[in-house]
């Protein structure tokens, strides 16, 4: 795996770009308003970052970051990403994104959509539960002992492992938490939510990034379960 294809690449998109630009990946970063409004970003990333079409990143792309908001899911490009990993960084807000009733009534989750999407993609969750100055200042060699884990689901188990490769390398231990449908442990409202690496505080966007072991997050999750 040498390529990360981005379809989005905003504060969370363009976050985990740069540390995987930082681990040695090369990176292809689209949007839907087209590569020229990428120009900054791939100049930042430097020669490993390039820009292109939505269809074009998937098709680059060794493992994919989706990290597009909801309402936008089913403009991501299907045939380009058969059989591939795919990260989904969404989450379901309905003031931004509109009501989907299958998720306010919690028949499904977010990711379970856009995999129903991407029938013959493997899509995992990650990326969707901590804010993105957090994610990059909180990246740690491995073994470091103040190193933070990242909650992880998805339905193919070599698919997680790919993923945790990439997280491995990139800064972060990861914590599989099953299925895609248990997802909906780390959506917002939940105790893993974006708070738990701010300290717990209610202006977590603000607060001083807290390092969370792979450990805490598993207690988190049994103390909710509860």
């Amino acid at each position: 795996m040498t390529t990360i294809g981005f379809i989005g690449a905003g504060l969370i998109g363009g976050t985990v770009a740069r540390l995987a630009v930082a681990a040695g990946y090369d990176v292809v970063l689209s949007n839907s308003r087209g590569p020229a409004t990428l120009a900054d970003l791939v100049d930042d990333l430097g020669p490993r970052a390039r820009a292109a079409l939505p269809a074009q990143a998937a098709e680059a792309g060794d493992l994919v970051v989706v990290t597009i908001p909801l309402r936008a899911y089913r403009s991501v490009p299907v045939a380009p990403l058969d059989g591939k990993v795919v990260i989904d960084t969404n989450n379901y807000y309905p003031g931004r994104d509109g009501h989907f009733r299958e998720l306010d009534n919690g028949s499904t989750t977010s990711s379970e959509l856009l995999q129903e999407h991407l029938p013959r993609s493997r899509v995992v969750k990650c990326f969707n539960n901590i804010v993105w100055w957090h994610l990059r200042v909180l990246a740690r060699p491995s073994g470091s002992a103040d190193r933070s884990a990242l909650p992880i689901a998805g339905n193919d188990t070599a698919a997680k492992a790919m993923v945790t490769g990439f997280l491995d390398r990139i800064g972060y231990d990861a914590v599989d938490l099953g299925s895609l449908a248990e997802g909906r442990r780390f959506q917002p409202g939940t105790a893993l939510y974006a708070q738990i690496y701010g300290g717990g505080r209610a202006d977590y966007f603000d607060a001083p990034p807290k390092p969370l072991s792979a450990e805490e997050i598993r207690r988190a999750v049994t103390a909710a379960l509860r």
